[in-house]
């Protein structure tokens, strides 16, 4: 039948971009200027990331990178790897997507409902590591035959699919009247493609990238964080920093706090990267004018983090949240001067270091965590305890001069500091020593002896 009179589109791949734009006029009610959202969520894939993966799959076709039966190999937080897997399935291809630890299973499970592979790798090692995710996909492009990685870090194609069609797109909707255009950086293909359009449009443009603490973009050193899809700790070729004027560094207690408001205020569930885009977009209209307008681009829906960023046993358990009466924050504030801040062993240190640490300190646990403070939560990757060394002594010679990577216990359960005291007593029934997340960043230990002297007659 012939449908070329009606308004059906040919395929999924033609409802990619023709976004709509919606102000967010209660997160903008007591700011100088309006801020719009550039809702990238309703492309079919959920994300901006549909835009890259279409061009750079038809360029690689047509340069001949890309043969028919082909396998896609990726290292994606997930948004690249659904727009992916939607081309590849309209194209006969199949897919292996690389993804870190600290995505959300929404994620995991929506690329595999596509049916690609997805390999899972640890969040807190160094880009170069063989079990990064880089390094991870790097081996897998090698080890599958006719394999094809798009390398959206590296791939031209990928701020070029920006700048053909979400930066005009942005430049007619606001009639050429936006003055600053915000959003986060990941690859950085976003910032750069729509960054160069506006620009060439009207140089006076502000281009400003909303970027999470830690992430290099604002001088970090790419140290875990937690909030996904953006941030980076390298530099990618795809991220022009000539384009941008500003970077503002959002907290992630800040980028999930505003994904939950915009999405209870204004009704538009995002992501805890759109979160970080919005805070940014306030913090900057905030010293604005009435003549400015910010376009802010929210790169995809919060469906994918209902497990997270809207899921309240998550929030509270890293620290972001607090609960009504008394609370682990209650209990180290009446502690203060008693409980030490975070101590803790790195994976390379001795059992003996373990053991002069724990003496100096008069403490019976130590977390493991690699790198340096302030330690993010996904940097924890073990614990000690005096008896548990003590039983290995019996067990292994020469156990002083063992790495304590060789010889330590699973991480120590966590609470977060705004949970209730009465969850730490349950919990400490079957652990000697609670790690104390505060912000997504462990704080302290507590023990059954720092929990008994604070509900104790004498402790009040």
């Amino acid at each position: 039948m012939d449908l070329s009179d009606l308004d059906v589109a040919g395929s999924v791949l033609d409802l990619i971009g023709n976004t709509p734009l919606v102000r967010l006029r209660h997160i903008d009610a007591d700011l100088p200027c309006p801020i719009v959202a550039k809702l990238e969520s309703v492309n079919p894939g959920g994300s901006s990331k549909d835009r890259p993966a279409v061009t750079m799959i038809e360029a690689a076709e047509a340069e001949g990178l890309l043969k028919p039966g082909a396998t896609i190999v990726e290292p994606t937080s997930g948004n690249t790897g659904v727009g992916l897997a939607i081309v590849a399935s309209q194209r006969g291809y199949d897919c292996i997507f690389v993804m870190t630890d600290k995505v959300s299973e929404e994620k995991v499970a929506l690329l595999r409902a596509y049916g690609a592979q997805v390999v899972v790798c640890p969040v807190a090692v160094p880009p170069d590591d063989p079990q990064s995710y880089y390094s991870t996909a790097e081996r897998i492009m090698h080890e599958t035959p006719g394999a094809f990685r798009p390398n959206q870090y590296h791939n031209p194609h990928n701020p070029r699919a920006h700048y053909e069609t979400t930066g005009p797109e942005i430049w007619e909707q606001t009639k050429g009247r936006i003055t600053h255009f915000v959003a986060g950086a990941g690859t950085g293909g976003t910032t750069t493609g729509v960054g160069r359009y506006l620009k060439e449009q009207n140089p006076e443009v502000q281009i400003v990238v909303a970027d999470p603490e830690g992430s290099v973009y604002s001088g970090g050193s790419g140290r875990p964080y937690l909030v996904e899809g953006v941030g980076e700790d390298f530099w990618p070729d795809t991220y022009d920093p000539s384009v941008v004027d500003i970077t503002i560094p959002i907290s992630d207690a800040d980028s999930f706090g505003m994904a939950r408001r915009v999405t209870r205020e204004e009704g538009l569930l995002i992501g805890g990267s759109g979160g970080t885009a919005v805070a940014a977009a306030r913090e900057l209209a905030a010293g604005l004018t009435p003549d400015d307008l910010v376009v802010v681009l929210i790169p995809d829906s919060g469906r994918g983090y209902l497990s997270t960023v809207f899921n309240d046993r998550w929030t509270a358990t890293m620290g972001f949240v607090r609960r009504e009466g008394l609370v682990v924050a209650d209990l180290l504030d009446a502690a203060s001067g008693d409980l030490p801040d975070l101590i803790y062993l790195e994976p390379t240190d001795n059992v003996r270091e373990a053991v002069l640490t724990m003496r100096k300190y008069g403490v019976s646990q130590l977390p493991v965590a690699k790198g340096e403070m302030p330690v993010a939560a996904a940097e924890v990757v073990g614990a000690v305890s005096e008896l548990w060394l003590m039983n290995q002594a019996y067990e292994q010679e020469g156990l002083l001069e063992k790495q304590i990577e060789d010889v330590m216990q699973p991480a120590l359960p966590t609470i977060g500091v705004g949970e209730p005291v009465d969850r730490a007593v349950e919990m400490l029934e079957h652990a000697q020593a609670l790690l104390v997340i505060d912000g997504g960043r462990p704080r302290t230990v507590i023990s059954r002896t720092d929990v008994l002297e604070y509900l104790s007659p004498e402790g009040f």
